[in-house]
């Protein structure tokens, strides 16, 4: 019992609203279906190829650049709150028109749409949390609300992709109805935090967070980290894009008769590993810095993807999902953090949009580059390339981390430490 206390206690003590974000997370996790499948729905219900499967996704993702980039400099203005509400309300209302639908290509489109008007809302996301949080609880504030999203995407897309064969409509109205209900909680708990940004910051721990004028990309040139940092999760994000487009696909192609059944347990198997493994990894890991863990979380990765070129038999699946999860959970409870850490208060909505921007074109490109790859190779040979990929970009971040390490020790030398 005392052990467990002890995993709990990064999470003791947070801002009131962490704990909001925390509840509203997992509600609207356990209505998580649509993007879960969206590889199936493209392939199997409309009837797509692999390459044109991939080139929606990818196309999606290219959209969702002007949609982020808006977001960002709309939170950083008008409030976090508003944006919130308007975008995904916006979503909602488009997955309810889904269910209304036949599956074609009008479909896709309004999937698109919805998908664009929650990324949209994303930067205001996660610029309320930066704003409720300080360097000392902010890595315990985000690891808490990505646990909380876990713990209901351990049930959502299980219930979706059992839902898929028989009541597609559902998986829209079920999505659009908790993404409501987890809403009203920002809604009538959380307060606008824009103006935290107005005031003056004196932790000279904090130094990097200070107010500054100029435009988002003079900010980025005083901090090329972030820039190297972005282009590393790039790598990153590629590979991890293959859970949601070639892990699909091989399941199509090695168990036809149960593609969404397995493939929505194998997501809820992901969420289970992030609910009993985060506080683990968070505790274990929490005197280590961001950009280490994420080293780890890389080296995780490669292995855990790469393997599905050897061994993939159903159990292998469940070993490799557990084996990247646990890389999944390092970069996430890293990643976010980072960031924060390293922007001005006055520039968290536009850089908590133009730095994923970068680095989920990872995510934007992976399905449509696996895609051409699939028409020279097999599914095996493409595997083994994702966790070479992964390999090389983790040896890409130690060495940002080596440099980091470097320039901190030359300004503590200069400051006479």
């Amino acid at each position: 019992m005392k052990y467990l206390k002890q995993l709990f206690t990064p999470y003791k003590g947070l801002p009131k609203e962490v704990y909001v974000i925390f509840v509203a997370r997992i509600i609207n996790a356990l209505g998580c279906f649509v993007m879960p499948l969206m590889t199936i729905i493209l392939k199997d219900s409309i009837g797509l190829s692999d390459q044109l499967t991939g080139v929606y996704i990818s196309a999606a993702g290219l959209l969702f650049l002007p949609a982020s980039m808006i977001g960002g400099k709309l939170a950083d203005t008008i409030g976090r709150k508003k944006v919130i509400i308007l975008f995904d309300s916006m979503a909602a209302v488009l997955y309810i028109s889904c269910s209304f639908m036949i599956p074609s290509m009008k479909m896709i489109y309004v999937i698109m749409a919805a998908a664009a008007c929650l990324v949209t809302a994303g930067p205001a996301h996660d610029s309320l949390m930066a704003d409720i949080t300080t360097p000392q609880n902010r890595e315990s504030a985000y690891a808490l609300s990505y646990m909380g999203w876990n713990l209901g995407f351990a049930i959502g897309p299980f219930v979706g992709g059992m839902l898929y064969e028989k009541y597609l409509p559902l998986v829209f109205l079920g999505d659009a109805v908790t993404a409501l209900l987890s809403l009203s909680l920002v809604v009538l708990f959380i307060k606008e935090t824009i103006h935290k940004t107005e005031e003056e910051i004196t932790d000279e721990s904090r130094v990097l967070e200070k107010r500054e004028q100029g435009s988002i990309f003079s900010v980025l040139i005083k901090r090329p980290v972030l820039i190297y940092f972005a282009l590393i999760i790039f790598g990153f994000n590629f590979v991890y894009s293959q859970w949601s487009f070639l892990i699909p696909i091989h399941m199509l192609e090695k168990f036809p008769a149960h593609k969404a059944e397995y493939y929505g347990s194998l997501a809820s198997f992901n969420g289970l590993i992030v609910i009993l493994f985060t506080p683990l990894i968070t505790y274990y890991f929490q005197k280590s810095k961001s950009i280490r863990r994420m080293v780890y979380g890389g080296f995780l990765y490669a292995i855990g993807f790469g393997m599905l070129g050897l061994f993939n038999g159903l159990v292998h699946f469940f070993i490799s999902a557990f084996i990247f999860t646990l890389g999944e959970i390092l970069l996430a409870i890293s990643t976010a953090p980072f960031i924060a850490n390293h922007t001005p208060a006055s520039h968290r909505g536009r850089m908590s949009a133009v730095i994923p921007m970068i680095f989920g074109m990872g995510q934007t490109l992976g399905p449509i580059g696996m895609g051409q790859i699939l028409t020279y190779t097999g599914i095996e040979p493409a595997w083994l390339l994702m966790g070479g990929i992964g390999m090389i970009f983790t040896i890409l971040m130690f060495i940002l981390e080596q440099k980091e390490e470097k320039k901190q020790l030359g300004v503590l030398e200069n400051q006479g430490v």
